[in-house]
């Protein structure tokens, strides 16, 4: 009974997939959307079955979606796969909500740089000559405005310094694609929470993001990151490259803890939410203005253990 009921509900969620899957195909401004709708149904059947049924679900729909879309909604099938069975997994092991969304986390990264072989291979997709492209376009265009303007001469050294910067961007690929496959599986695990609440009568949400903490090696690891990076390396070789987009990677990480601190203080004061929500805003919008201010806040925040300092602090008074 319960085998019958494993491939009813597998050949069910396959179905949703793939009308889900031509939705995209067919409507392309779905696709972004369909970026964290298409992991669900992997999410669901994973959490109730686990990843070995899983896998077969997996294998046919990736032969459903050939036949009935495209070769080109592989690499979309592959990520929503990997990264949905991660997820589904760890809520079938009733992991915590931020353990299982660094599970799938783990599987959306490792989608994403099979998605990314993919176009290289197969596609014959040069993102390296593409960037370079893109990059030499917002150059001509920042020259053109500073002649405009009357400042060619003056802005030689500002032009210099931003081909500069440009030209660091393409090493910064493997840190975005961290990042991308970080806020892929937090939207696909939120999604997922909002259905099977719904279908399931369950009540599995993410803890409130002032609960967020992470562990005290974070800081370590950022501060060997940042002595590592005065060092005189090439600019262009292995190491640099590996401690630049881990030290993004790793702020990126911290910057969370800051904003996580934030919102922990204003409710702990019980102040209004207004502060911490224009905060967020304003360093999504503007991130060089708050971003590394907010980040020596997550580092006093984890290595001082500030939040139980406040708690104790207010106990003895």
């Amino acid at each position: 009974m319960n085998q019958t009921r494993e491939v009813t509900d597998g050949a069910m969620l396959s179905a949703i997939y793939i009308v889900l899957i031509l939705i995209t195909i067919f409507m392309p401004f779905f696709i972004v959307l369909g970026l964290f709708i298409l992991p669900i149904p992997f999410i669901i059947y994973a959490s109730k079955y686990d990843w070995r049924p899983s896998l077969v679900m997996f294998g046919a729909i990736i032969l459903l979606s050939l036949f009935f879309a495209t070769a080109f909604t592989l690499p979309l099938t592959i990520l929503s796969g990997i990264g949905g069975i991660m997820i589904g997994s760890a809520l079938h092991h009733r992991s915590s909500a931020y353990e299982t969304w660094v599970r799938g986390s783990m599987g959306f990264i490792v989608g994403l740089l099979l998605v990314f072989l993919f176009a290289q291979l197969l596609l014959q997709v040069d993102f390296a000559a593409e960037m370079d492209t893109v990059l030499g376009e917002s150059v001509e265009l920042s020259e053109q405005l500073l002649e405009k303007y009357g400042f060619n001469q003056t802005g030689e050294e500002g032009l210099a310094l931003i081909e500069e910067s440009l030209s660091q961007v393409k090493n910064l690929i493997p840190v975005g694609i961290a990042i991308a496959g970080i806020i892929i599986a937090f939207l696909s695990q939120w999604g997922a929470y909002k259905v099977m609440n719904r279908l399931q009568s369950k009540e599995m949400h993410f803890p409130p993001f002032r609960m967020l903490n992470f562990p005290v090696a974070i800081v370590w690891v950022y501060f060997i990151l940042l002595v590592t990076s005065f060092m005189d390396l090439d600019p262009d070789g292995l190491l640099s490259i590996t401690v630049n987009n881990f030290s993004f990677l790793v702020g990126f990480i911290l910057s969370l803890q800051g904003l996580s601190f934030i919102f922990f203080y204003w409710d702990h004061r019980k102040w209004s939410k207004v502060i911490p929500i224009i905060s967020v805003v304003v360093t999504i919008l503007f991130p060089f203005l708050l971003v590394y201010f907010i980040r020596i806040i997550g580092i006093i925040d984890i290595g001082f253990g500030l939040r139980s300092r406040i708690v104790n602090g207010d106990k003895e008074k």
